[in-house]
């Protein structure tokens, strides 16, 4: 009988690549490759999850996708569960068309049936219930793995807003949530995810600051910083509407001016929002809506309004991606059924086009967020796994 001839790789085992570059061509690979090598070895096991290699990896994935913004996902999720229980789904899709790719559950549940996505880093997703906006989560549902936040250090919550942001001096990610009225001055706290914990900030530049919330899209994180739509209430009244910007590396705000020759209006009218990694301004005036853009971060000359969207009856802007997507709703008057979210239809119009795409795939008001495939969490030593 002939002896079974072992493979080469085990006879030659000089032949072995080098561990550094089997670790460069881990960092190339998809997310979902790169989880089922780690069984292969223990010292791999180690390797993958730890924090250098999760930021190579993630850095090769933002140059991938800076070359390929064509193929850039968004990820959307009802804003009121219209299921019996209250565990949502998350729709991926099509930055450009909103196309449907694939449905991700949610693996937590909230006390409420409305739900908002509080932000998106790094392919990490911060979910909130709404209202209070109490209980939070950080979830990466590209490794399975998600984090329940601790409770909250104000005490009680009352018309909350929530921002997510990743602090790029220390490789960290961090929640800032406001809590306050007209009648009342706002509270502001921060969550670090390398701390686990809260932190109280104060605001510095002005007193009796009321921070306001977008419809259903997520506090816009750009240039390092968190930024709100927000009123000064001076002696009792409300005086003026201007941008308050929260820098996530310095911890400290700052007052930002509205494009000179914006339209007063309603602050449900106007909405911050993320485009091509700079600040974009949205305004609504009567059948159209005007695109502001910021530049030169910082610089209040540098807001140009870059377009101008007209519409043939009155709708609601719900986002505007990074990729030049503007997602609304209007009132569907054919619809019989409006208890059930048929009430509105939904439109997608490229900003740089004008082309629309009628009828998305998304039935019922949402929240919108740009998605990413990441291994950010998986060295996380007190996140759960599913």
């Amino acid at each position: 009988m002939s002896r079974t001839r072992e493979p080469p790789t085990l006879r030659h085992r000089n032949n072995h690549l080098p561990y550094d570059v089997v670790l460069n061509i881990l960092g190339q690979l998809p997310v979902k490759s790169v989880m089922r090598l780690r069984c292969v070895s223990k010292s791999l096991y180690s390797s993958i999850a730890s924090p250098d290699f999760i930021s190579t990896h993630l850095s090769n994935i933002n140059n991938n996708n800076n070359i390929n913004h064509g193929n850039a996902h968004v990820v959307h999720i009802e804003s009121e569960s219209t299921r019996v229980i209250n565990r949502q789904v998350c729709m991926v899709a099509l930055a450009r068309t909103f196309d449907r790719i694939s449905e991700i559950g949610v693996p937590f549940d909230f006390p409420t049936r409305c739900v908002q996505i509080v932000g998106s880093c790094n392919g990490l997703l911060c979910l909130a219930d709404y209202p209070p906006g109490n209980v939070v989560y950080l979830w990466n549902p590209s490794i399975r793995r998600f984090k329940k936040l601790p409770h909250t250090c104000l005490g009680l919550l009352k018309y909350v807003t929530l921002g997510f942001a990743y602090c790029s001096e220390n490789n960290d990610y961090k929640v800032v949530r406001t809590s306050g009225s007209s009648l009342s001055t706002s509270e502001i706290e921060m969550y670090t995810l390398s701390s686990d914990s809260w932190k109280r900030v104060e605001i510095s530049v002005a007193i009796g600051v009321i921070f306001c919330k977008n419809l259903v899209s997520p506090i816009p994180f750009v240039s390092g910083a968190l930024h709100w739509m927000a009123s000064m209430n001076e002696e009792n009244r409300m005086t003026e509407t201007d941008i308050m910007a929260f820098d996530v590396n310095s911890e400290k705000f700052r007052k930002l001016a509205l494009p000179h020759g914006s339209i007063y209006g309603p602050l449900l009218q106007r909405c911050l929002a993320s485009y091509r990694g700079k600040l974009a301004f949205f305004e609504q005036s009567g059948f159209q809506y005007s695109i502001w853009v910021m530049g030169d971060y910082g610089v209040v000359e540098s807001w140009n309004k870059l377009f101008v969207v007209p519409f043939e009856r009155v709708s609601c802007w719900v986002s505007l991606t990074d990729y030049g997507s503007l997602l609304v709703w209007y009132r569907n008057d054919q619809a019989n059924d409006q208890a059930e979210g048929q009430g509105f239809k939904h439109a997608v119009i490229d900003i740089e086009t004008l082309q629309e795409k009628k009828d998305p795939d998304i039935q019922h008001p949402s929240y919108v967020a740009t998605f990413m495939e990441s291994l950010v969490l998986l060295d996380g030593t007190n996140a759960e796994s599913y």
